[in-house]
């Protein structure tokens, strides 16, 4: 496969492509003087000519307005990495490892199960990007439970993915699309609760059957040239011992992740919160051991640089965007979707409105972004089809949460954490989303069956 780079570039020229094919449209943009939130005027859609043709310097300058859109998730990556990687070099992570290894003997895939639960927990509390700096991490678990790259990959990407399409605490989809349509926040929080036990099933088995497989027969792992280089290596020899200055470590990161979900759930805290706590981290692990203050700020400078190639893909994604709007077709895309749905059965409604959001997250990956751009426009048909807006909240969710961890636009930074390349994902998880999309489904109808309404 082609560099993570070479391949956001491309998508960035289908969408120059896109934009001398597809004509220019726009909505015009109001602000719901209740939630603050600007939304588009679903009846004032009209054609444009197109000022601003994205030019031969447009393509390559929306590689630098990316960076700046992405700047606060870009930040916080660097920021929190560089400060994580002071308990990495204190050797806390290794000791509780350890530690985890010998109360564990015999048992890998428990612990597994532990960490996929967690990750699980992060995407229902809406992490999203403030999770990606403990994917490395989880890779290391994995190697440290003798299992290879993937399957400490695929319990953070697969887990992460589990609980933010169920939406259960989800702010960016289901929080914003409630408050657009009118239902209580985090309404009908029972059946998108049924729907995570489905989705974490699907996920947990996926691993399972990886996780068992390779352990029979190593040849078949996906990355088998470097786990069967590791395999020859005592997973326990860089790990260390726990000592008290170690515990004190790993309870203050176990502080600030508890202080993170709080902070969001009930502060509404964002990424300029979230930076200040692991700033505080960095200052109190330097404490804690020894470090002095060149010191810490060289080994930050160190953590920071390792996920340069993730952070530098945000900023490509984020280019994507810039090249869209420039162009103006969005809404001309969420136009045509509308009429589309004109006159159809509610059920093949919502069929399409799934496949939409599900293809359209391969050119906007912003959940939160395409929230306030498709659901104004799907209020009002399903209303007109008798659909109940719980219903298209549930459709849009799952439809924009599944596939945030598969199409490239997103899942090439959060690989870019993990060291794998898109082609060797693709092979491991294409089986699992396939599971996810046909279940979403499934769930969408028995919602409409068993009318799953607004509260």
């Amino acid at each position: 496969m082609p560099h993570v780079f070479i391949i956001l570039l491309l998508i960035m020229l289908f969408v120059v492509i896109l934009s001398y094919v597809i004509p220019s449209g726009l909505y015009d943009r109001l602000t719901d003087e209740s939630t603050g939130i600007s939304v588009v005027d679903p009846d004032t859609f009209r054609y444009v000519e197109n000022e601003t043709p994205i030019t031969f310097m447009n393509y390559f300058e929306a590689i630098y307005n990316g960076f700046v859109n992405g700047a606060s998730i870009m930040g916080t990556l660097f920021i929190s990495s560089g400060m994580i990687y002071l308990l990495e070099v204190s050797g806390a992570f290794g000791a509780g490892i350890h530690v985890i290894l010998e109360k564990t003997k015999g048992k890998e895939f428990s612990v597994v199960c532990i960490f996929y639960t967690i990750f699980v927990v992060f995407g229902v509390l809406g992490y999203g990007e403030a999770a990606y700096p403990f994917y490395p991490l989880a890779v290391s678990i994995g190697f440290a439970l003798g299992y290879d790259r993937i399957v400490g990959t695929g319990l953070a990407i697969v887990g992460s993915t589990v609980g933010f399409t169920s939406g259960l605490m989800n702010m960016f989809t289901t929080g914003v699309s409630q408050q657009i349509v009118g239902l209580p926040i985090f309404s009908g929080i029972g059946y998108r609760t049924a729907g995570l036990v489905v989705f974490y099933v699907i996920g947990l088995t996926g691993l399972y059957t990886y996780c068992r497989k390779i352990r029979k027969d190593p040849e078949k792992s996906i990355m088998k040239e470097e786990y069967l280089s590791r395999k020859k290596e005592d997973h326990m020899e860089n790990m260390e011992e726990m000592t008290l200055r170690r515990a004190l470590g790993l309870l203050a990161f176990l502080a600030v992740i508890v202080a993170q979900g709080i902070g969001c759930i009930r502060f509404g805290w964002s990424f300029p919160q979230i930076v200040a706590i692991y700033v505080i981290l960095g200052i109190v692990l330097s404490v804690i051991f020894g470090f002095g203050p060149s010191q810490a700020c060289q080994l930050f400078c160190q953590g920071a640089v390792r996920v340069f190639a993730a952070a530098f893909a945000v900023g490509m994604a984020q280019a994507v965007v810039v090249l869209m709007n420039q162009a103006e077709i969005m809404d001309t895309i969420v136009h045509g979707m509308g009429v589309l749905l004109q006159n159809k059965s509610a059920l093949l409604a919502l069929l399409i409105i799934f496949i939409f959001v599900t293809l359209f997250n391969f050119l906007v990956v912003s959940g939160s972004g395409k929230a306030v751009i498709i659901m104004p426009i799907l209020q009002p048909l399903g209303e007109l089809l008798h659909i109940n807006q719980q219903v298209l909240v549930l459709t849009y969710q799952y439809g924009d949460g599944i596939t945030n961890s598969f199409w490239p636009g997103s899942s090439l930074v959060q690989l870019a954490m993990c060291g794998v390349d898109y082609g060797s994902w693709i092979r491991f998880c294409w089986k699992i989303y396939l599971a996810f999309i046909v279940s979403a489904f499934v769930l969408v109808m028995i919602a409409y069956g068993i009318g799953y309404g607004p509260f």
